[in-house]
């Protein structure tokens, strides 16, 4: 498996999947072309490109690059590592017909040649940063951001502390909140100081 403390960013939920089984790291979607209307999406990668970095990873049709490209130009040049997949054509098993160019997109390319592409733009060393403590579900819970009355009310009111989307999952802020602030800061947050 590979590590990394970069973020890594798909297009699609398919694509964020199948990277789950061959690298150990935060990943991120930009929902196709919705990254060009979300903003909130678009600030919360340029935080974590500034803290951690980013790995950009998407199709190798035009719209991918279309998506990289844009991201590119949000994000300093120097926080981003891309990685390419090769022109594979075909047609996803979940799909009816390929797509428009008749290439396959991240989830479709086989695991070896994904591991390939991650090992040719340098990402295949154990590079995770060891945290003195990561921030947990329990740790939300105890804090009252998970389980209580006022759980999502509280949620809420971190999430603007960060300046991150609204509409982000408990799963994906715990990952992410573990990028941005160390444990002691995260206290402090929800303590309001």
């Amino acid at each position: 498996m590979i590590h990394t403390d970069k973020v890594v960013v798909v297009e699609g939920k398919y694509d964020a999947i199948k990277l789950e089984s061959i690298i150990d790291a935060t990943i991120i979607t930009t929902d196709g072309f919705g990254i060009y209307k979300d903003v909130e999406k678009q600030n919360l990668l340029c935080t974590l490109a500034k803290k951690r970095g980013l790995i950009i990873l998407t199709d190798s049709d035009s719209a991918g690059f279309m998506i990289r490209n844009f991201i590119g130009s949000k994000v300093p040049e120097e926080c981003i590592v891309n990685v390419y997949i090769p022109d594979i054509y075909g047609k996803e098993k979940r799909k009816d017909k390929p797509g428009a160019e008749g290439k396959l997109g991240v989830e479709g390319v086989p695991i070896d040649v994904l591991e390939d592409a991650f090992h040719r733009a340098g990402i295949d060393t154990d590079e995770c940063i060891k945290r003195e403590r990561e921030i947990t579900r329990l740790d939300f819970y105890e804090d009252g951001l998970l389980g209580g009355e006022y759980s999502k009310a509280k949620r809420l009111e971190l999430l603007h502390a960060l300046n991150m989307p609204e509409r982000m999952s408990t799963t994906n802020l715990i990952k992410v909140i573990n990028i941005l602030v160390t444990y002691d800061e995260y206290k402090e947050l929800v303590r309001g100081e």
